[in-house]
């Protein structure tokens, strides 16, 4: 191509521009043009009629810039970026506004200025069925945005450990102090304690309290889905694999906390993995040979003696030390007596609001009742108890009358008596009337249970006269669950 016709189609590109400018000018309901430092340098006659709207006139418009005389305007992001904005809603006091905002650019593809055109004015009739899409759209991002923000929001604080006795102020205290820091946190105690309720406390008193909780039951995950399920699967890992990666819980937990229950079950052979993921804050999927950082506070719990199983080689002791970087015990309930009509009040305040019933007071007789019971599932065991009494009766008030009641349906079953079983079809045999005899029989499992435990713990201290360890020995027990037993029991310490 010639010099001349170089010089003909630089021209014809040149009124093309004007003209699509002027044509856009002429047809938009007005047009104004910014420089580069945002200042308004002209605007269209059509543009005019908005001005009185803003509080302003053409010679108090020109020259200033646009932010400062458009409200919600975005000409001055176009500017910066460079980026065009070809459609969208303006809002401020002159009125609702479907607008176009265009970069303006130098030959040498600097951004000098933009353009913005307003091209419908009430677009609210003129696209009604596009707004109202939009409205829903909105509207479903809300409320994912809500239920995302009510799942995050941590279900319990350390105020929700309920309790003013010395034992629950002293975990308290200890959950304060380690929510301040990123260490691993081993919490230690009885089944139905609060070790669940005492983790999510700690998270929510951190600085990952915006950050997820996520929570996995390692008793509950058989053995061979364990590893996907903590570190994840990579696409087609394996035949019947998904085609897209699953992510696992430390990925799901990165930068908040991962909360690991029954860690005493995890098996050996995953228990180095578990530790280094630990140690170097890396995971790796099943099936993939990249490393992934993450970021996440762990927290364990078990009910099991650790200390014991590491002796006898079922649980790895680098592991367990890496764990009990801040352990906590959390108390039995029969270690906080105190803690018991507190404890009573909220669960049946709970139990009511569930129910969808009001809830049921506990008589004073009732509450004696409950507090000579031994309760070897704790506050689990509590609540258990106090929900199956709530609801097996229409009285606002239990006695000590519903509990019995209610643990009568639940005691199991009488032996069947030696011999042959009745033909098919045949009558239940009418029972014995009872006899005075069977009167001590006539309590709580757990409480004769506990009973019985104690006195063979006694039975077996005076017979190796006061020696623990060989006490431990001789009923077959870990000194750590002996030592458990003689502080619940501290009468049998004195036993020679």
């Amino acid at each position: 191509m010639d010099a001349a016709a170089t010089l003909d189609a630089e021209r014809v590109l040149e009124l093309a521009v004007r003209s699509l400018f002027e044509a856009f000018a002429t047809m938009a309901l007005g047009t104004l043009v910014v420089d580069r430092a945002h200042r308004v340098v002209w605007i269209s006659e059509g543009y005019k009629r908005f001005l009185p709207a803003l509080g302003t006139d053409e010679h108090g418009f020109v020259g200033r810039r646009v932010e400062e005389v458009v409200p919600n305007t975005l000409m001055g992001r176009v500017v910066d970026t460079g980026q065009p904005i070809l459609v969208d809603l303006l809002t401020n006091r002159a009125g609702s506004f479907l607008v176009s905002r265009l970069p303006l650019k130098n030959e040498a593809g600097e951004v000098i200025g933009a353009v913005g055109y307003v091209l419908l004015d009430e677009p609210e009739t003129a696209m009604q069925p596009l707004l109202g899409k939009f409205a829903r759209l909105q509207g479903e991002l809300d409320a994912a945005r809500r239920e995302i923000a009510a799942a995050r929001r941590p279900k319990y604080t350390i105020a929700s450990f309920i309790g003013a006795s010395a034992p629950a102020l002293e975990v308290k205290r200890q959950a304060r102090r380690v929510a301040g820091t990123d260490s691993t946190v081993l919490l230690l105690g009885e089944t139905g304690t609060g070790k669940e309720l005492l983790a999510h406390a700690i998270h929510a008193a951190s600085r990952r309290a915006a950050h997820p909780f996520v929570g996995v039951n390692i008793a509950a995950v058989p053995d061979t889905l364990l590893e996907a399920e903590f570190f994840g699967v990579a696409p087609g890992a394996y035949t019947g694999a998904e085609r897209k990666a699953r992510e696992g819980k430390f990925k799901l937990a990165d930068g908040g906390t991962l909360f690991l229950d029954e860690i005493g079950d995890m098996p050996l052979a995953l228990q180095a993995k578990l530790l280094r993921a630990l140690q170097e804050q890396e995971i790796e999927a099943l099936g993939s040979n990249r490393v992934e950082r993450v970021d996440v506070r762990v927290v364990a719990a078990t009910s099991r003696d650790l200390a014991s199983m590491v002796g006898s080689g079922s649980f790895r002791a680098d592991l367990y030390y890496r764990l009990a970087v801040l352990p906590i015990r959390l108390p039995a309930l029969r270690e906080r007596p105190a803690d018991l009509e507190a404890l009573v009040e909220a669960l049946a305040e709970d139990i009511g609001r569930r129910s969808g019933l009001p809830p049921k007071a506990v008589s004073a007789e009732a509450l004696d009742w409950l507090a000579r019971q031994s309760w070897p599932g704790n506050i689990r065991e509590l609540r258990n108890t106090l929900e199956q009494a709530a609801l097996m009766t229409d009285d606002t008030l239990l006695e000590p009358r519903h509990f019995g009641a209610a643990q009568a349906l639940v005691a199991p079953p009488p032996a069947e008596p030696r011999g042959a079983a009745p033909p098919a079809g045949a009558a239940p045999p009418t029972p014995e009337p009872s006899s005075a005899g069977d009167a001590p029989l006539l309590r709580p499992l757990a409480q004769q249970v506990a009973e019985l435990e104690r006195a063979t713990i006694g039975a077996a201290l005076r017979a190796t006269r006061g020696n623990r360890v060989a006490t431990a020995r001789l009923l077959g027990m870990s000194r750590a669950a002996l030592y458990e037993r003689l502080a619940r029991w501290p009468e049998l310490a004195r036993t020679q």
